[in-house]
């Protein structure tokens, strides 16, 4: 039987879209159960093809297959970025079919939007592995009018568009990304524009302690404070610049290399130029994820498809395979324990925190050695050579 829980948040959903489809175009009219539409104006286009589909939000049963469908295609797309990147083993895919079922709540049963999301995400990253940059643009600006966490991969994907093109050349590229957003807000923008940004964008939204997974250990207070905040969005911050200087930017030649700019020789990373695009986007993320305010249950969507690929992108020795397996499993179980406790939350941060330990000295550049050019001169050979 469906629990009493499953039906609250699509409720709200399909609530805050039937405004919208009743002709209200001020965003600050649109609410739901849980409280005003909160997402950008993706989100309602989205859902509100789901509410006419599904009879008005009432035929929950068949929103369900269709974002068991959703499930499968979205993993489809990560395989395929797997396959490209080769750097996971196959016995991990188990894992990440099978082995979760917080995911499968997410996608199956709850119905959120995070999933919608993330799926137009990895189709993007598809596209940018396949070189199609300004289509992987516009997609990834698409999913960012879905749910702003996917803003996390922005960082990453403004340095490699940076490398890729230059100064001058992502500016077509970002424009592109804006341009979609104007275009999907426009109706709101005209009747009440400070109203949709202020709600469609709010990036100081307070969150309440009793969801949270990552901070449960902090006393309430603290948690709610703005200067534990600020020190939340400072060490975000210091951690791309760190990770960008002298992780991202040490592979920037060869990724150049493959791109048509010409490379500095100064330094080799093992990963291929694929590889490295999807670390970039992928720890980008990772490191939102690590430094945000508050983890919802549904947010772990956000980053579950990309801890495979951030443990095993790295150099790993046969007996060092089982550590990061396990390190996948007390994840899981500290997303899967509700309500979260002091003990699962700090068990997540740390963690957290290994991976990004393993990221920084597993993907440390080394120097290329200067050998003097083999000698021209003919020598002498032996005997037994000749």
């Amino acid at each position: 039987r469906r629990p009493a829980d499953t039906e609250i948040d699509w409720k709200a959903y399909m609530q805050e879209v039937e405004g919208f489809a009743n002709g209200t175009l001020d965003y600050t009219q649109l609410k739901g159960d849980t409280g005003p539409l909160v997402y950008p104006a993706g989100f309602v286009y989205i859902f509100l093809g789901l509410y006419h589909v599904t009879a008005r939000g009432s035929d929950i049963r068949l929103a369900q297959y269709l974002f068991a469908g959703l499930y499968l295609l979205n993993l489809l797309l990560v395989f395929r970025i797997y396959c490209r990147t080769n750097k996971v083993p196959p016995y991990v895919f188990f894992f990440m079919c099978c082995a979760s079922y917080r995911i499968h709540s997410i996608f199956v049963l709850r119905l959120f939007n995070d999933p919608v999301a993330m799926a137009i995400l990895f189709l993007a990253i598809n596209l940018f592995l396949e070189d199609h940059w300004s289509w992987g643009c516009l997609l990834f600006s698409l999913a960012v009018s879905v749910k702003m966490n996917i803003l996390l991969f922005a960082p990453g994907l403004l340095f490699l568009l940076l490398q890729r093109f230059g100064l001058l050349g992502c500016i077509p590229k970002l424009c592109i990304c804006a341009l979609l957003q104007v275009v999907l807000g426009l109706p709101f923008l005209l009747v009440n524009p400070v109203g949709y940004l202020m709600r469609s964008f709010d990036l100081g939204r307070q969150f309440q302690f009793k969801w949270t997974v990552n901070w449960r250990f902090l006393p309430e207070e603290v948690f709610q404070n703005r200067v534990f905040h600020a020190a939340l969005l400072l060490a975000h911050l210091a951690g791309l610049g760190v990770f960008a200087l002298h992780r991202w930017h040490s592979y920037a030649g060869q990724l150049g290399s493959c791109c048509g700019i010409t490379p500095p020789a100064v330094c080799v990373c093992p990963l291929n130029a694929s590889a490295w695009i999807v670390f970039i986007l992928f720890s980008s993320n990772f490191l939102g994820v690590c430094c945000s305010r508050s983890l919802h249950y549904q947010f772990y969507v956000w980053y579950f498809h990309t801890l495979p690929y951030l443990l095993w992108c790295t150099p790993t020795t046969k007996l060092a395979h089982m550590p990061k397996v396990l390190l996948l499993g007390v994840i899981e179980l500290c997303w899967n324990t509700y309500p979260s406790t002091v003990c699962s939350s700090i068990s997540l941060h740390i963690c957290h925190g290994l991976i990004l330990l393993q990221l920084w000295y597993g993907t440390a550049p080394t120097s290329v050695s200067h050998t003097p050019p083999p000698s021209r001169k003919p020598t002498a050979m032996s005997k037994k050579a000749q």
